[in-house]
């Protein structure tokens, strides 16, 4: 008798499971968009595919084709190129300004062997450039692009002429708060079920995190985000990014890094905070560090003249 009641019970919680999946799936299940449809909408004349692996990687090369040390602006997880749209507007005039969608994220898709470590995207970034002809060059990365930066900086640090770090990660670190989208990544069941079930509203939370200002968070910015992770394989990239193999003693390398750096922080981050800044300013021997206050983890896109204007200031 108790058996069956436990067999019963059992089938009745399988079917309202069931029942709870097929209803996520109805109403904030969406369908991958077609390449064609997002490239339509956020590409431009400027964007240029180049042919890497198995890859198309989205990326711009705007500016004087004069200069001969060019800026490279690498976004962070779950961005795009766009991220540096306002630098850019203003940096070209001056300057060789080449920015690129990251293997997992915006218009690039993933990477074939779904290895999403740092030494991958540093890998990355070495072929990138060399089929660029970029011999050296100026490197920016925002939070995972920080990292990246700082990581290929060890490695090929002859070809770095200057490196900024912007609201970077890189040090084991305790978050104040955390993206929804980033908890659910490491979740071990509702990672799996976010590749095919991806509420808008998951984006738009993700996106407010970020922020400081959150009247700056528009509709049309939470599209890009949202809708950019529609393209084939990025929720699949997303996931796996968040399982990929970690080296938590990487970051004692820090301080053997001489190239002239400058740590730009916004006060109010709460996913890697200003602590975070503090440390980098400590280890690396040839830092500016400045800090913008009212701003969270991404000063270049919530307040990019003010932070442009310190960069500018740096170059």
């Amino acid at each position: 008798m108790i058996m069956k009641r436990v067999i019963g019970f059992i089938k009745f919680f399988s079917g309202f499971l069931a029942f709870i999946i097929l209803m996520l799936i109805v109403f904030f299940g969406y369908r991958d968009i077609p390449l064609n449809q997002l490239k339509n909408k956020y590409a431009n004349q400027a964007s240029l595919f180049l042919p890497l692996g198995n890859m198309d990687i989205h990326y711009r090369d705007e500016g004087n084709p004069k200069d001969s040390i060019p800026l490279v602006l690498i976004h962070g997880t779950g961005s795009s190129l766009h991220t540096f749209d306002v630098w850019t507007e203003e940096l070209k005039s001056n300057y060789r300004v080449i920015r690129m969608d990251l293997p997992g994220y915006g218009l690039t898709g993933p990477f074939d062997h779904r290895d999403y470590s740092i030494d991958s995207y540093v890998d990355f970034l070495d072929s990138f450039l060399e089929n660029l002809n970029v011999n050296k060059c100026i490197v920016a990365g925002n939070s995972l692009g920080g990292e990246i930066a700082w990581n290929y900086t060890l490695k090929n640090s002859k070809q770095i002429e200057k490196l900024i770090l912007i609201n970077s990660s890189g040090y084991p670190s305790n978050s104040d708060s955390t993206p929804l989208a980033f908890k659910l990544a490491k979740f071990p069941i509702l990672k799996h079920i976010l590749v095919f079930i991806t509420p808008r509203f998951i984006a738009e939370s993700s996106v407010k995190n970020v922020y400081a200002n959150q009247e700056k968070v528009t509709t049309s910015l939470v599209d890009r985000y949202f809708e950019l992770t529609l393209r084939s394989g990025n929720r699949q990239a997303f996931v796996d990014r968040f399982d990929a193999a970690k080296d938590s003693t990487r970051y004692r390398r820090i301080q053997n890094i001489s190239t002239k750096t400058l740590v730009l922080w916004g006060a109010e981050d709460k996913l890697i905070p200003i602590n975070n800044a503090l440390r980098f300013n400590e280890d690396l021997t040839n830092d500016s560090l400045v800090i913008l206050k009212n701003v969270s983890h991404v000063p270049m896109e919530e307040m990019p003249h003010k932070s442009l204007q310190v960069l500018l200031s740096f170059l």
